[in-house]
């Protein structure tokens, strides 16, 4: 099965190497992480097809946009997608463990990302590509936290996209690594589903909790005038 090159408005991505294909997580990171601090260094963690980290390429002006992957054939995949795109001077990719590079990187980013895998042992497939991908084993919560609170600048700002009914967990294992909430976005299909995803942005500052919902559609392919601001900078029908 052939996968053509996902068309955003100023880059493409090719996903045919790569495990998990871009879906809507990806790119609601992108497009809501926060950059409103003008981050300098920027880091995407376990980052597939370097859609996140291309998206922030696109909107801010950091000279420098690190990512991580851990599987060979993702990493060759999102190195290349880097290198194709118009900010390829500031994208660079590491092929490491999350573990290896926190051992190796003495720098400290001003915005760290991360759509990381999720999935309980109940939902593992036959395909081991895809469950490194997938599954929190992979890339335990806590093992993210814990580094995350070593790479961050001390003002720094940490995005990260998971299933809502991991939202209490994740922000209770936060703290312990004096990681604080200070916005939250519940991300639902359609009025009447249910939430499904969680964004939220962390800081070493404990504040108010900005807390908001973003639904997604109103009907199959009808998008809500939120969804479309949050997206139209990429998607090409936005």
């Amino acid at each position: 099965m052939s996968f053509k090159p996902f068309l955003f408005k100023k880059f493409s991505v090719n996903q045919d190497k790569c495990a998990m294909k871009i879906g809507t997580d990806g790119p609601l990171l992108g497009a809501w992480a926060s950059i409103s601090q003008d981050p300098f260094s920027a880091l995407d963690i376990g980052s597939g097809t370097g859609v996140v980290a291309l998206m922030l390429a696109q909107r801010c002006h950091a000279e420098l946009i690190d990512a991580i992957e851990i599987d060979a054939d993702a990493y060759e995949q999102c190195t290349e997608n880097f290198e194709n795109s118009p900010w390829n001077d500031r994208l660079f990719c590491y092929h490491a463990s999350l573990e290896e590079f926190v051992e190796e990187i003495d720098d400290k980013y001003d915005l760290i990302v991360s759509n990381p895998p999720f999935y309980s042992d109940d939902y593992k497939s036959e395909n081991n590509q895809r469950n490194i991908a997938r599954f929190q084993d992979a890339l335990p919560f806590k093992h993210l936290l814990e580094s995350v609170s070593t790479l961050l600048s001390e003002t720094g700002i940490f995005s990260v996209i998971i299933p809502y009914n991991e939202e209490t967990t994740f922000i209770s294992l936060a703290t312990n690594f004096n990681l604080f909430p200070k916005k939250i976005l519940r991300v639902k299909g359609n009025p009447t589903s249910e939430i499904k995803r969680c964004l939220i942005e962390f800081s070493f500052t404990k504040g108010r909790i900005e807390t908001n919902e973003l639904i997604i559609e109103t009907e199959r392919h009808q998008y809500t005038q939120e969804y479309i601001n949050l997206t139209k900078d990429f998607y090409l029908k936005m």
